[in-house]
């Protein structure tokens, strides 16, 4: 009988997780449903499901669009086809960000004088040239960019934007 009653409670703290997560993709989604018809734009996709904490590869992604979109592609990911996939990537906690010594070991690495900041020019280089298949779009590296310069000295402090690309667990 106590084991019926756990089983229960597992699976009704399941739920309550599904539903938050679930509040979350509605949320993000819905920022991007321009139209209020329950559709984005497929270029919107990597930003929502990057917005809710996930960060695939471009591979990744590409595979994660393939499994949402229309059998013949419209160029729009219906909501009713999205949600079911990103709560399950959510719920398996799937594509999660590195965390911030990771990333700064990664800036580190690129910083070969160790100055401590890199300039535009050599993260654009790293991010579009470096490893051709997961090359940054010109719009993700302006979002990047956007974020991570300092609009006086016209570098990125990389400890400063490290905690910015860093996801808080318990949000």
């Amino acid at each position: 009988m106590a084991d019926d009653s756990q089983k229960q409670q597992e699976l009704s703290d399941e739920e309550v997780v599904r539903q938050e997560i679930q509040k979350k993709v509605i949320a993000a989604f819905d920022i991007f449903d321009h139209e209020a018809n329950k559709t984005v734009d497929v270029r919107e996709i990597g930003t929502i499901i990057r917005s809710l904490g996930c960060c695939p590869t471009e591979s990744e992604l590409h595979d994660l669009i393939s499994e949402v979109e229309e059998d013949e592609p419209t160029g729009f990911i219906r909501y009713e086809r999205f949600e079911p996939m990103m709560i399950r990537v959510l719920m398996e906690r799937r594509y999660r960000p590195e965390n911030e010594d990771q990333i700064l070991k990664a800036f580190s690495v690129l910083d070969e004088e160790k100055k401590g900041y890199l300039t535009v020019e050599q993260l654009t280089k790293y991010m579009t040239e470096e490893v051709p298949e997961e090359a940054f779009s010109q719009d993700e590296l302006e979002e990047m960019l956007q974020a991570s310069v300092d609009p006086e000295k016209h570098v990125i402090y990389y400890k400063d934007y490290a905690s910015l690309m860093t996801v808080d667990e318990t949000a």
